[in-house]
């Protein structure tokens, strides 16, 4: 079960999180998860070309090491790097000990001051952790979870949600991976083409 808007309330019970950026601006952020991988984030890296997009791209460590390759060519777009775990751990389910190591592996790869979570789950003691291995980290949530990553889930539909609640200033949730590539594939043109026509910016952190 996931909610595309995320709640009011959940932004109140974790307000040192990142969840949206300044709603006077005409501005979207897309962020992409779980990559870089070949075919996927490529495609991404093409369509953002298209609209003169800058983005924010969350790195597995594990698919850097991988993909150096694809990984260069994120970094030589002039797109924001952010840390999303050396192998994509659940935090809620993860000893802090070991999520902080695996952040810190990460890291040595990647040196950026932006982290999101996977799945969206951390505990409290992981974060403060965290800020305690990287002064200035900024963890960064969402406003807008595109549900690209479920298989039930119709592209058609997957679009529909996007457009409906995404607005000035929402950080929105692509993942470039191969298991939301389906959906991925049809959403993201359609909607940077609709959100441009509407005179949005596309920004990175």
């Amino acid at each position: 079960m996931y909610l595309v808007k995320t709640p009011l309330l959940l932004k109140k019970l974790y307000p040192g999180l990142i969840w949206n950026q300044n709603r006077e601006e005409c501005c979207i952020y897309l962020t992409f998860d779980d990559g870089p991988i070949p075919i996927v984030t490529p495609f991404v890296l093409k369509t953002l070309k298209q609209y003169n997009a800058k983005a924010t791209f969350f790195c597995i460590g594990d698919n850097v090491r991988k993909h150096p390759d694809v990984f260069e060519q994120v970094k030589a777009d002039g797109h924001t790097i952010g840390n999303h775990t050396l192998n994509h751990l659940r935090g809620w389910t993860t000893p802090t000990a070991t999520y902080a190591e695996n952040f810190k592996q990460c890291d040595a790869l990647l040196n950026t001051v932006w982290f999101r979570p996977p799945y969206g789950r951390i505990k409290k003691q992981q974060i403060k952790a965290l800020n305690i291995l990287k002064p200035g980290l900024k963890i960064v949530m969402w406003d807008i979870l595109s549900g690209d990553f479920d298989i039930n889930l119709k592209p058609e539909a997957c679009l529909k949600g996007v457009l409906k609640y995404t607005g000035n200033g929402s950080i929105v949730v692509f993942h470039d991976s191969l298991k939301a590539y389906p959906r991925l594939e049809y959403v993201l043109p359609l909607a940077m083409d609709y959100w441009s026509k509407q005179g949005y910016e596309f920004k990175s952190l």
